[in-house]
């Protein structure tokens, strides 16, 4: 998988790439983010939200620059235009098919700058397995920090880490990179995360990020995705495992894309007390085929829209025509 040849010779950025995940194995990701400067973990509040009330659109799988993810801005413009919005969370896969190739890679323009040069708002960045470049294998670890150094050049591209923390009001907001889990290479978000969860005093803790615990899509469930059991990298076991031992019970909503449909799944018997969202149809869309339980389930382009008045929150499904086709609230002692 790591060979790649060119009139003969093994391509300079597989090989730069290898050496990084190799270096990887033994550092960590905001390892390599610290030696680089390319960090601080923490980004401040944005500025002036409603008062006590936080508002955002979340949305994955959108880096296609086609005319489904201009689709759903449209409909993010409409609905925040309508009800307001503080920000955008974005689920991964950002650079679809494979990446950028620096901070200068014209698809920053074409798939994200231009596609919503309308919306004046903070866009929060996770990574996914194709922005890790490799098409999709996620190997390319060089990548992925072209995106995060993005965030130095552009006015609305917020990813200060491969995962990092932020919080607005009453709300903190975890980024994770869930890459990493796949590859086994996440010991610096099981150290972090963890802490940041524990130390917090925030009404609500959202943690979003790129693969699914549980999916109705095509991908599947952690642990099993697309059918294949046991193999790590393949199977999502570092997600399960990341799912399962940080975040179930320890926050309230995990957000998450990879599969290109919406999902509001039930309470799950193996994540008691953690809400579980997918909401991956930003650009394009794919078919709902698992059995994992459901209050809301749809295979068309669409987005998720949250609201936080203190301690109600209201999730919304809205479709590219602007309308509400799932309500869900939730609420805090």
């Amino acid at each position: 998988m790591l060979s790649k040849y060119s009139g003969g010779k093994i391509d300079i950025q597989t090989i730069k790439s290898v050496v990084v995940l190799f270096i990887l194995t033994l550092t960590s990701c905001s390892g390599i983010d610290d030696a680089l400067n390319i960090r601080p973990l923490e980004v401040s509040s944005i500025a002036e939200p409603e008062p006590n009330k936080v508002k955002f659109v979340a949305i994955g799988d959108t880096g296609r620059g086609n005319a489904g993810q201009l689709e759903v801005a449209n409909a993010i413009k409409t609905k925040c235009a309508k009800n307001g919005c503080d920000f955008v969370l974005m689920l991964g896969d950002n650079i679809y098919n494979s990446g950028v190739s620096s901070i200068n890679d014209e698809q920053f323009q074409t798939k994200f700058e231009n596609i919503y040069k309308d919306l004046a708002m903070p866009f929060y960045m996770a990574l996914g397995n194709h922005d890790y470049g490799g098409k999709g294998a996620g190997y390319e670890v060089i990548k992925s920090i072209h995106q995060v150094r993005y965030t130095n050049v552009s006015s609305k591209w917020r990813m200060p880490g491969h995962f990092y923390k932020f919080q607005v009001l009453n709300t903190l907001f975890i980024a994770l990179d869930t890459n990493s889990q796949l590859f086994n290479v996440a010991s610096d978000q099981h150290r972090d995360v963890p802490n940041w969860i524990a130390e917090s005093s925030a009404t609500w803790k959202i943690v979003f990020g790129h693969h699914p615990y549980k999916s109705n899509g095509r991908h599947g469930n952690a642990g099993n995705y697309d059918g294949v059991s046991g193999a790590h990298v393949i199977s999502g076991d570092g997600v399960k495992e990341f799912v399962e031992t940080v975040l179930c019970g320890n926050v309230d909503l995990y957000i998450s894309g990879h599969d290109h449909n919406r999902q509001w799944l039930e309470a799950d018997s193996d994540c008691v007390g953690t809400q579980l969202a997918v909401s991956g149809a930003g650009a394009t869309t794919t078919k709902l085929q698992g059995h994992n339980p459901t209050r809301f389930e749809k295979d068309t382009l669409g987005l998720l829209y949250i609201s936080i008045d203190g301690s109600t929150l209201i999730a919304e499904f809205v479709d590219v025509d602007g309308k509400t086709e799932f309500t869900h609230t939730m609420e805090k002692r």
